[in-house]
């Protein structure tokens, strides 16, 4: 069953279940407001329905609430940091804002990250590079959830993928994990008790399944173009690991959680090359191009990547979230 809720109910709620459970109040107004834009950009499967066990992540110990990435080492315009597995929110949010400062000063800036945690929806940090003017280039990598292509046993993460575009009529932010379906979208299916709309993964018979509840019992997602998904997982894990000199897939796969994760936060600030007209005309008739064809199939359409997450985030500041009444009931009851 679902409700609607109002987005400024939600941040209130989520912002005193942070103070009591021992954040500071900068920090749980930062966490509230991730959570609900999260929210109310659609992505229920990386916001409000991961508040719970955001939850439990921190009553066992996981989640260090009063830890905070630090940086560790300069190499001019590339850092190292150590996230002291604090909150993967506020992390990722302090190590996007210090890699849009390298860019600003430098033309480009990156950020290694290592020992955080999870940093629920990747696009919001994308979203971050782009309103303060910056192309973003982000990635992570995860816990063993899907094959590596031609393997049985997950060996490889899914590796969320974020790249971000600064647009005056719309800021374009490509968000994707490296799984057909992101784990969070599959869980929001079992919720709904949908089967997803294309195969996902793996079900304990070896088989191609789209029950998100067979899959989440084997944590064997498909990779987005099979062999080639497999393959960029790979890369990108070597990637966050060697940059941060943090943890693989493969050190996260001896922990009982996921926990101590790699992340790389890469900005590049375009301003200075002096034609912003000509950048947004370029982005724009690409956008334009894409849009101006025949649909498939009646009602449907293109969109860019980041539009259908700004139409949502506009509807449901109008008419409220649409979530989960279970999922709603067991954050007011902590």
């Amino acid at each position: 069953m679902e409700l609607r809720v109002d987005a400024k109910e939600m941040q209130t709620v989520l912002n005193q279940l942070f103070l009591k459970y021992g954040f500071s109040e900068n920090k749980a107004i930062l966490l509230s407001e991730t959570f609900t834009e999260n929210t109310l950009a659609g992505i229920n499967s990386h916001g409000v329905n991961r508040v719970p066990v955001f939850i439990e992540y921190i009553k066992n110990g996981i989640v260090k609430i009063d830890a905070e990435a630090k940086k560790v080492q300069t190499f001019g315009t590339i850092e190292r940091w150590d996230g002291g597995l604090g909150p993967g929110i506020v992390n990722a949010r302090k190590c996007t804002s210090r890699a849009i400062k390298l860019a600003k000063k430098h033309g480009m800036g990156l950020v290694a990250l290592r020992n955080t945690n999870h940093w629920m929806r990747a696009g919001a940090y994308g979203w971050q590079a782009a309103e303060a003017g910056c192309i973003s280039i982000l990635f992570t990598n995860t816990k063993p959830n899907m094959p590596a292509w031609g393997g049985k046993d997950s060996r490889i993460g899914n590796n969320p993928f974020v790249v971000s575009i600064p647009r005056n009529e719309g800021h374009v932010v490509l968000d994707m994990s490296l799984s057909q379906f992101s784990f969070g979208k599959i869980h929001e299916y079992d919720l709904k008790g949908q089967k997803l709309p294309y195969v996902g993964g793996w079900d304990k018979h070896d088989q191609l399944t789209k029950d998100p509840k067979s899959i989440l019992g084997n944590e064997r997602g498909l990779p987005i173009g099979y062999w080639k998904g497999s393959a960029l997982s790979m890369v990108l894990d070597m990637l966050a690991t060697l940059l941060s000199a943090g943890s693989s897939t493969y050190k996260i796969s001896s922990r009982v959680h996921e926990t101590g994760v790699s992340q790389i936060f890469l900005c590049i600030y375009p301003k200075l090359f002096g034609d912003d007209q000509l950048q947004q005309q370029l982005v724009d008739e690409i956008i334009t191009y894409t849009h101006d064809v025949a649909p498939m199939k009646p009602g449907d359409r293109t969109y860019y990547p980041g539009e259908r997450a700004l139409a949502n985030t506009i509807e449901n500041s109008k008419n409220g979230m649409t979530i989960n009444k279970e999922i709603w009931e067991s954050i007011l009851a902590l």
